[in-house]
């Protein structure tokens, strides 16, 4: 892999990369906390951190930005790198973005099965697709880099490293600012999903450092791995991860998740990430991707163990990207039952939250 060759020794190039990037950062104001009405219940608040009003359009952006710097300032990248990732359509839609912004040559390793919408998105951005069959994109991945004498990114490897846990406006550090001024301004609950796991990591780890009593739930699809690693270590691979969620969810246990920072799993199937989707979007009328319905999901199961208890207080979880970029797939009926997908059953239990 390019990150174990000799350091980049165009300064003069980092370092005008890094100051566009930093002007990016200046660009674009932080992302809203978005308060949900809970018809069904009292003296619990719901919010969605809406991390689709990122430049990219989703919560990828602030991780494409972080792994950039992290590549530039340790020698990674330089001004004819091509740079290459392994990715489901998000993170690839933002690091397009910042290659773009940088001039450099940019290639997206997916699965076929990508949204056509996520694709189109990376092409919009000047990068590449590059389509596989199967789920081993990773592979493909590095043995491309090497094909093209380019920097593999690799998001799984270094998502925890390369965000400031400790704040710098990380996406923990925003969450508690902007809850401060809320009735329960320390959350029972932070619900966030897994993809490469430094969203949770990164958020896990800010609340041991703040001391807070906060606890932090992962939303995981029904298929993947990271549930099953959590409730017993030893498992670190799945044949196959064949949720129809994007983005969340994974075939083995990447390096950026560490479950000894969550307090809870949830494993969701995939008919309630979608109606939980689709539920959530008609709430605050904008649509919401499938993992935002996967966070939901667990949502839903907190929210009503709270009650049980009588318990007061808040539960926050992210709207990861937007469900413009699933209108062929999760938001088309007939892509569902083409699935055997049963939305209905999921109505009653989505009711006793946020009624009919």
């Amino acid at each position: 892999m390019s990150y174990l060759s000799a350091p980049v020794k165009n300064r003069e190039w980092v370092a005008e990369a890094i100051r566009r990037i930093e002007g990016d950062i200046t660009r674009s104001a932080d992302t809203h906390l978005i308060r949900v009405p809970l018809p069904q219940v009292s003296g619990i608040t719901l919010y969605l951190k809406d991390e689709s009003s990122h430049p990219t359009g989703s919560l990828k952006h602030r991780l494409a930005r972080s792994l950039f710097l992290y590549a530039l300032c340790n020698g990674w990248i330089g001004p004819d790198t091509t740079i290459i990732e392994s990715s489901s359509g998000s993170t690839a839609i933002s690091e397009a973005y910042f290659a773009r912004l940088l001039g450099l040559r940019f290639v997206a390793v997916m699965p076929r099965s990508t949204s056509a919408e996520k694709v189109a998105a990376i092409t919009f951005q000047g990068g590449e697709p590059h389509l596989i069959d199967g789920w081993q994109t990773s592979e493909a991945a590095r043995a491309l880099a090497r094909e093209l004498n380019g920097h593999y990114m690799d998001q799984f490897t270094f998502a925890e490293r390369a965000t400031d846990w400790r704040g710098n406006n990380n996406i923990a550090d925003s969450i508690f600012s902007q809850m401060s001024a809320e009735p329960y301004p320390e959350p029972t609950w932070i619900v966030c999903g897994a993809g490469t796991g430094g969203t949770a990591t990164t958020i896990g780890r800010y609340i041991r450092y703040r001391r807070l009593a906060t606890r932090l739930c992962v939303a995981d699809p029904q298929a993947s791995v990271f549930h099953r690693h959590y409730a017993d270590r030893s498992v670190r691979r799945v044949e196959a991860c064949s949720s129809v969620i994007e983005g969340i969810g994974r075939t083995e246990v990447e390096p950026s998740f560490n479950p000894d920072l969550v307090d809870r799993m949830v494993a969701v199937p995939d008919a309630a990430s979608i109606a939980c989707a689709r539920l959530i979007s008609q709430r605050i009328g904008r649509a919401c991707g499938g993992s935002t319905g996967t966070n939901i999901s667990a949502c839903i199961d907190l929210i009503g163990e709270m009650v049980a208890r009588g318990e007061n207080g808040s539960v926050v979880t992210l709207l990861c990207d937007s469900g413009e970029r699933y209108r062929s797939t999760l938001y088309s009926d007939d892509w569902v039952q083409t699935r055997g997908l049963d939305l209905a059953a999921e109505a009653a239990r989505i009711a006793t939250v946020f009624g009919e």
